[in-house]
């Protein structure tokens, strides 16, 4: 009997146990120099690029809501926030519900400087995933989504940064 099953299909290890992570540390790899040359020239490089996209796409409610959801540690994120209010890309109000706060809102330049930006960070997420097609591009986005929201609700102090020091 001729079997044309792919190793998934039938239910065999497509990969031998342990190999995951090599395969996600060489993808991480890979994202991580595309996504570099994505944002040349963005106010503190990716750091600040994830900061923008957070408080535009995201709004959370204070400056400590945002650095629990990015983990950047409150010292760091006070000097990065600097840098991107000194580049006029983000801006500092008091908090809403607590004057005391401060909220980091994208100012309108800022919306600009992200959608040019968000353009050249989707080329090169299509880049990387170029092997893919569309259908198996939109599947992996979205199982590594729901992966990375469910370590995120687990691990919540986790970070991705830290990760990226240990790999091999």
């Amino acid at each position: 009997m001729n079997d044309t099953s792919t190793p998934a299909e039938s239910g065999a290890s497509v990969a031998p146990p342990g190999e995951l992570g090599w395969q996600l540390g060489m993808v991480l790899r890979g994202y991580q120099t595309l996504l570099e040359e994505a944002v040349e020239g963005m106010p503190s490089g990716v750091r600040g690029f994830q900061v923008l996209s957070t408080v535009a796409h995201r709004d959370p409610p204070n400056q400590q809501a945002l650095g629990t959801h990015l983990v950047i540690d409150r010292t760091v994120l006070t000097y990065l926030l600097d840098d991107l209010v000194d580049a006029g890309v983000v801006e500092r109000v008091p908090a809403p519900t607590d004057r005391r706060a401060r909220k980091i809102v994208p100012t309108s330049q800022g919306r600009a400087v992200l959608a040019r930006y968000e353009e050249r960070v989707t080329a090169a997420e299509k880049q990387l995933l170029v092997a893919l097609d569309d259908s198996e591009s939109d599947d992996l986005i979205a199982l590594v989504g729901r992966l990375a929201m469910e370590i995120h609700r687990s691990q919540p102090g986790s970070s991705p940064c830290e990760a990226m020091d240990h790999l091999p």
